[in-house]
């Protein structure tokens, strides 16, 4: 069972949310916040596996909020909600440690994936919506330097040769089965390879991987 907090200043949308949610055999909500300070006490108290996060909230704010949950080091991942006029707050929440964000207005089966991949460590944002984020903010990222960065970084040194492909391909956008087409392997096999990557830059999940090769310049 995946257990959820909503933490939402509108209580209308957190029973919104809570209806899609409790629908779902597999899903759980064990508590709501009506901002962020009342999102890491709930997170405190109650350890779920995801939290679904607001932004914009009284007070303290989802992203302040999401950097304390993630260096309490607690298993609790968070998921941003945003809106593409707000595409600023998601990129915040990202580098604050968020494993990735979704629209606010998405349908409830987006919803309800987003959470699952979450909870699983996967990818949770859409290939399309990652490159416009990235896009959109790519002036604020470092420009690759005249050396290589692939051997600047010891992180990233650590990785094969075939990794370091799929670790730039994943960082343009590219989801798993357009890495599998790409390189001519199984989903199952790239799945694997991503798992690895991950562990090997030391990065929560594939978001912040994506996120991390962006900072470094490894692609523009």
């Amino acid at each position: 069972m995946i257990t959820i907090v909503l933490a939402d200043d509108q209580a209308l949308i957190r029973k919104g949310f809570r209806l899609v949610l409790e629908g779902e055999d597999d899903l759980s909500v064990v508590g709501e916040a009506v901002d962020g300070a009342d999102a890491v006490r709930q997170v405190a108290r109650l350890q779920p596996d995801v939290v679904v996060m607001d932004v914009r909230m009284p007070g303290t704010d989802g992203i302040e909020a999401t950097r304390r949950i993630v260096e309490a080091g607690g298993e609790t991942r968070v998921l941003i909600l945003t809106t593409f006029d707000l595409d600023e707050f998601a990129y915040a929440g990202l580098r604050a440690g968020a494993s990735g964000f979704l629209l606010k207005d998405a349908p409830p089966n987006d919803l309800v994936s987003a959470i699952r991949s979450v909870a699983s460590g996967d990818a949770v944002v859409a290939p399309s919506v990652t490159r416009r984020l990235l896009d959109a903010y790519a002036d604020r990222l470092p420009e690759a330097g005249a050396g290589s960065p692939l051997l600047d970084d010891p992180r990233v040194e650590r990785l094969t040769p075939r990794e370091r492909e799929i670790f730039l391909a994943a960082a343009e956008g590219l989801s798993n089965p357009e890495l599998a087409e790409r390189f001519f392997l199984s989903e199952a096999t790239v799945k694997t390879h991503i798992g690895r990557i991950i562990t090997k830059l030391e990065v929560r999940d594939r978001v912040q991987a994506v996120v991390l090769a962006h900072r470094l310049g490894l692609v523009s």
